[in-house]
């Protein structure tokens, strides 16, 4: 079959979370061509009459969309889709309704709380209420609304013991500072995990979940996964949040819950192909959604790629799953 490869266009001087989509390009094309396809990249900008025009004369079988943002701006990834949607070629991945849903993290977690699945409570605005939490301080982090990749988040995001009033004065702050819709979020305190999900014959197949390890940050430093940890590989956050999936047998009806309330996410936001569940476990051991990545990081050396060898699933069979996904 031939297969685009549909990529956004990446600037030599882009950020590290925007070239490794060249990364993630690279090693799609080169296994598609493994299996025995046709592999075509194609770069894509604001300006999609580009990819309208063009993915007609190139009269592909299906698209492999690696598309991440537009202009630097997570808020575009699913405009796209949209223009497949409206060109009628198969793609692999989230239809358009969902890459919106997913990646603007407070209407997802307004779907997720209609359909029962647990998630922290939020703010947005000075006008709202925080949902479901107790009076009196707690713990907030503030994260932008379309950001993906960590992007923006840092120590000074995580404000430990605070009021309600003092959480809507740094969100404004923040959201002037960044230029950029932010929400406050409560901070769940504990364990963190991601699964992954694989599109397969059967429905989506539950990934081997993995946990963060944080055991090597000092007592007074957030345990979080902020944009240092992922992107700057010489930085302590880097260096000291590995990923492991061996656990106690204690920890089974835990993983089991995490599993199945991945698969409610795949349903309840339509998810195709391959995605992610990030979670945070609190004290009590009660597992809270943080957010749903519809197209996360395909690269040989990230996450979901582990997630997959650690299921005796090899890369090349994980693309050819994805593919067969959206010829159905």
């Amino acid at each position: 079959m031939r297969v685009v490869v549909l990529h956004n266009f990446v600037p030599p001087d882009a950020p590290a979370e925007d070239r490794d989509t060249l990364v993630q390009v690279e090693a799609v094309a080169e296994a598609l061509a493994r299996l025995g396809h046709e592999p075509i990249t194609l770069s894509c900008t604001l300006d999609l009459t580009g990819i309208y025009d063009e993915l007609p004369r190139l009269r592909p079988d299906v698209i492999f969309s690696l598309v991440e943002s537009l202009v630097g701006a997570d808020s575009l990834v699913y405009l796209p889709a949209a223009v497949l949607d409206v060109l009628r070629i198969p793609y692999c991945g989230c239809r358009t309704e969902s890459l919106f849903l997913t990646t603007h993290k407070t209407l997802a977690k307004e779907r997720m709380r209609r359909f029962g699945l647990p998630t922290p409570a939020w703010l947005e605005s000075a006008g709202d209420l925080p949902l479901a939490v107790s009076h009196g301080p707690s713990a907030w982090i503030l994260k932008g609304v379309w950001d993906q990749g960590s992007r923006g988040l840092d120590d000074d995001a995580v404000l430990p013991n605070v009021e309600p009033a003092e959480v809507r004065s740094q969100l404004a702050e923040r959201a002037t500072r960044s230029g950029r819709l932010c929400f406050a979020e409560q901070f769940i305190e504990g364990r963190e995990f991601n699964l992954g999900l694989l599109a397969g014959p059967n429905g989506p197949e539950s990934l081997p979940p993995a946990e963060i390890d944080f055991s090597a940050f000092p007592p007074e430093k957030p345990r979080i996964v902020g944009y240092r940890a992922k992107w700057e590989d010489d930085s302590f956050e880097s260096r000291n949040t590995p990923r492991r999936f061996d656990f106690s047998p204690s920890d089974a009806p835990l993983l089991q819950r995490l599993r199945d309330l991945a698969r409610q996410c795949w349903a309840v936001f339509r998810l195709r192909g391959w995605a992610r569940v990030d979670f945070r476990v609190d004290a009590e051991g009660e597992p809270w959604i943080l957010e749903i990545n519809g197209n996360p990081c395909i690269s040989p050396d990230a996450g979901f790629a582990a997630a997959m060898q650690r299921a005796s699933i090899s890369y090349d069979q994980g693309i050819q799953r994805i593919v067969e996904d959206a010829l159905k």
